[in-house]
């Protein structure tokens, strides 16, 4: 039997030409017709794996949700550790893919990986001692800030022009127009800087909260 020109249409094949297309153009890029245009079949047979467009953007948040590293909070490491390692994968794994970060932003919905994520986060909170409450605003407080760090980038929204920055204007920033050419540095600091202070403050909180049982 003659093998098909194309490779057969799936569920994971449309999800990675979507994921592909959203990376490359933003959200507004996805349209039904565009996806099939881009798999080279007709837009009814992507029907027969995803009832709409919305569908197939969930998919693809949840493909980026599941490339997140879960194992630390299964191998033993303290809470801290673990929780910085998991912030670390966190952004990196948005970082690949800045476009998909304000659907993610609306919560996990019924994505299965955006729920195992937040289940492995909670839990792991939990079982080192901290309030049921406070496992929760943990949880919050660590999306917010890493979904913050990957969405944009602080030195890039400098420009490269030392003339933008007249002295008598903003007398600080003489080297303004140096940051947009060491954007990942800077960014990466900050990004550093900021998890560390908002570990250090939890373990301040640690101390006061986990001997006092969950509440």
């Amino acid at each position: 039997m003659a093998r098909p020109r194309k490779p057969l249409l799936s569920t994971d094949r449309i999800v990675a030409t979507a994921r592909a297309l959203v990376d490359a153009e933003g959200l507004a890029a996805v349209s039904t017709r565009r996806l099939a245009a881009e798999l080279g079949v007709s837009g009814p047979s992507l029907y027969n794996h995803f009832r709409t467009k919305d569908q197939i953007l969930e998919a693809v948040a949840d493909s980026v949700s599941a490339q997140v590293d879960l194992s630390m909070f299964e191998d033993g490491r303290n809470w801290r550790d673990a929780l910085r390692d998991w912030a670390v994968s966190y952004r990196a794994a948005l970082s690949e893919h800045p476009h998909i970060v304000p659907l993610l932003a609306s919560g996990p919905g019924r994505r299965p990986a955006g729920l195992r994520l937040a289940d492995a986060v909670f839990g792991a909170m939990v079982d080192a001692g901290w309030p049921p409450a406070h496992a929760t605003s943990i949880g919050a407080l660590m999306r917010y800030f890493v979904m913050g760090s990957a969405i944009g980038s602080f030195a890039r929204g400098f420009v490269d022009d030392a003339a933008a920055y007249d002295p008598a204007d903003y007398p600080h920033l003489g080297q303004a127009h140096l940051l947009a050419e060491r954007r990942q540095k800077i960014d990466e600091r900050a990004f550093e800087t900021g998890l560390d202070a908002l570990l250090d403050g939890l373990s301040l909180q640690y101390e006061k909260v986990a001997d006092g049982g969950r509440r």
